[in-house]
């Protein structure tokens, strides 16, 4: 796979044109945002979490973005409902395994879900990836307390075992599918102001895996976008206030002018 911009916004243009449903099960703290941000790419978001009914939504979706920020027992049994449903019926899964490694319940749920069936991507900070592996390793809440890079061998590991695409997000975002990797380079400091973006991200990925049938090629695109969209938004904004609202208005309008001058990226 060669990541260009004219590739890049093939899949932006195809999400435009085909508007597919994403299914969300996500925290409280972000749904506003992710949903707001699949509808400026352009898809369809809904956000049910509901046990009763999480299967059918599942069944019926173009991909299944399960995020586990806000978790408790009702809510599990629900992502792992949805999960099923989706795998079988040929539905990409994207799991964001938020603060995994903070406390014993969050971890031990995070790592039985991954292994319900086979995800299309697993996206999370360097902490979050290496504890769904390293039982030692304590996270700072949501917050990684490690660079990007250094969940690199853990990723290939997930990765193979799960027959799935890992994303390592951070100042340097790694996407990894077996011997496989993309490196991007894009974004802004000031996104890790605003709460959610990281969330984002990992919906972006569910979008992108709609339209995208490789793994790896999905996530590298959102991240991409996602990176540039944030570049842009930093650079018209005087704060994380108004970043939110630039973000989401650039990312409605993104060219493919716009990520041919500042896409950066290694494979």
């Amino acid at each position: 796979m060669k990541l260009t911009a004219a590739e890049i916004y093939r899949s932006v243009e195809d999400i435009r044109a085909r508007s597919p449903l994403i299914h969300n099960i996500t925290n409280y703290v972000v749904m506003n945002n992710t949903a707001n941000a699949l509808l400026a790419l352009g898809a369809s978001p809904v956000m049910i979490h509901a046990e009763e009914e999480v299967a059918d939504m599942a069944a019926m979706a173009s991909a299944l973005v399960i995020n586990v920020g806000t978790i408790s027992e009702p809510w599990a049994r629900g992502m792992f409902k949805a999960f099923a449903a989706a795998w079988e019926n040929g539905v990409p899964v994207v799991i964001d395994p938020v603060g995994a490694g903070a406390t014993p319940y969050r971890t031990l749920k995070i790592r039985e879900l991954i292994n319900v069936a086979e995800p299309k991507i697993i996206r999370g900070n360097a902490s979050e990836i290496m504890a769904l592996t390293d039982s030692s390793l304590q996270t700072k809440g949501v917050d990684s307390t490690a660079a990007s890079g250094e969940a690199l061998q853990t990723a290939r590991i997930i990765s193979k075992e799960r027959n799935c695409t890992v994303c390592i997000s951070g100042e340097i975002d790694y996407v990894v599918q077996g011997d496989r990797m993309v490196k991007i380079a894009n974004g802004h400091p000031m996104m890790t102001k605003v709460t959610g973006l990281g969330c984002t991200a990992t919906a972006l990925c569910g979008a992108f895996a709609a339209v995208e049938k490789d793994g790896l090629a999905a996530a590298a695109k959102a991240m991409a976008v996602m990176g540039i969209t944030g570049e842009m938004a930093a650079e018209k904004s005087s704060g994380p206030g108004s970043l939110q609202m630039h973000f989401l208005d650039i990312l409605y309008n993104l060219s493919e002018s716009d990520i041919h001058l500042r896409l950066k990226v290694e494979e």
